[in-house]
């Protein structure tokens, strides 16, 4: 048996451990369970010299290590509002054992957390750090801050063809009624066909580079990485704002807009935003609020004649 098989086998043996200590009510020994499997997916996640792994396989690794946490969170707080329960833990099951061959959508709209640290059981960390002292500290080379920031990947714009159109867009800020309180907020940004299939690479932005009262500030340009003529009939592109929830400790979607390929043309554009999960298929669509606040865009077409 190879030896990633061998780590496999070892997770899946972890999380049956864990949720069987977490259906007979041993909750500290589920906890533990959980939180160490997480740490363990998390690790190779962010491994950058392993080729074990996919980089789509890295990406379902680390959110089923979120979907742990939440779990873990889930069991240490019975206030909890956003609950995740044991049964749709045990979803996962499948998915982490056949992790070399799923191939499927994952079953939950989580996101892997970005280069986060992820608390051992007992681990004590002050996660409400004021924005500002938490720079200084990193500054300081604090052993209590977060590893750094995951950055940005946005991608370089395509090469010009003839006849051609590319497409920049501009996400200039989103509005939202407490803009000021989100943490580490970034955009992903994907274009998705009819069937909410992936046409292009997603891209995330940087972490905003400021708020003010309603507003996120990005004031970052994005190149769609596929000639505008190519684009097929009922395509759109993706908007989905995130930030970091400090109690759960992992990043969450909070709402998204689309584009549509009628709207593409020079100039400012301002969408609506609509509530979670991200409707790729755009079915079942709700908006985040009846308050004038919007995702404003700035489209730049550059046609090679």
């Amino acid at each position: 048996m190879s030896d990633v098989n061998k780590t496999v086998q070892k997770w899946h043996a972890s999380f049956k451990k864990g949720t069987d200590f977490d259906s007979w009510g041993q909750l500290v020994e589920a906890i533990d369970e959980y939180q160490i499997l997480a740490r363990q997916l998390q690790k190779e996640v962010q491994s950058t010299n392993s080729s074990d792994f996919t980089e789509e396989q890295k990406k379902t690794l680390g959110k089923i290590a979120t979907c742990l946490e939440m779990r873990s969170a889930s069991l240490q707080c019975t206030q909890s509002k956003e609950e995740f329960k044991l049964e749709d833990l045990k979803k996962l099951e499948t998915i982490i054992k056949n992790i070399l061959s799923y191939n499927k959508e994952f079953p939950f709209d989580v996101q892997p957390v970005p280069l986060r640290k992820i608390l051992a059981p007992g681990e004590e960390e002050n996660l409400e750090v004021e924005e500002e002292e938490e720079d200084a500290a990193a500054g300081a080379g604090s052993a209590e801050t977060f590893p750094p920031r995951a950055p940005g990947t946005l991608l370089p714009r395509l090469p010009s063809e003839p006849g051609m159109t590319l497409l920049t867009i501009k996400i200039a800020k989103i509005g939202l009624k407490d803009a000021g309180q989100c943490i580490d907020p970034y955009m992903t940004i994907s274009v998705k066909d009819l069937n909410g299939v992936d046409l292009n690479p997603v891209q995330d932005t940087p972490v905003a580079t400021r708020k003010e009262d309603t507003y996120v500030h990005f004031s970052v340009d994005v190149e769609i990485q596929r000639h505008v003529e190519k684009l097929p009939k009922g395509a759109a592109i993706f908007f989905e704002f995130k930030h970091y929830k400090p109690k759960k400790r992992f990043t969450s979607t909070k709402c998204f807009a689309f584009m549509e390929m009628d709207e593409i043309k020079p100039g400012p554009i301002v969408i609506e935003l609509y509530k979670k999960p991200t409707d790729y298929k755009r079915k079942k669509l709700q908006l985040l609020t009846k308050k004038p606040l919007y995702l404003h865009l700035h489209q730049t077409l550059h046609k090679d004649s």
